[in-house]
């Protein structure tokens, strides 16, 4: 099943976003290459500054997928005001083989 995980970053927390960007990264390569992530990226600001975050897994389940997810090094780092994450079916655009 895909879940998908959005997360709005608490205010004024850009310098904790760039400074555990190195990890979170490293997080979604690895997420990546065992196959679990399917898409990622920032949500932006009216100024074109990250502000929050969209990354689609694929997990067996909401528990494991929070459990996944939780692991992240933005959400360890506390940089979300809020988040949610919901069953996702991709409709469009799905590239074959996911």
């Amino acid at each position: 099943m895909l879940f998908a995980f959005t997360g709005k970053d608490k205010p004024g927390a850009l310098q904790v976003r760039i400074d555990t960007r190195p990890a979170h990264v490293a997080f979604l390569e690895k997420l990546n290459a065992e196959g679990t992530l399917k898409i990622a990226g920032p949500f932006l600001d009216e100024e074109g500054k990250p502000s929050g975050s969209l990354v689609v897994i694929e997990a067996a389940d909401k528990k494991a997928a929070e459990a996944i997810l939780g692991e992240d090094p933005y959400a360890k780092a506390g940089l979300f005001a809020s988040t949610e994450i919901r069953q996702w079916n991709w409709t469009f655009n799905k590239p074959e083989g996911i």
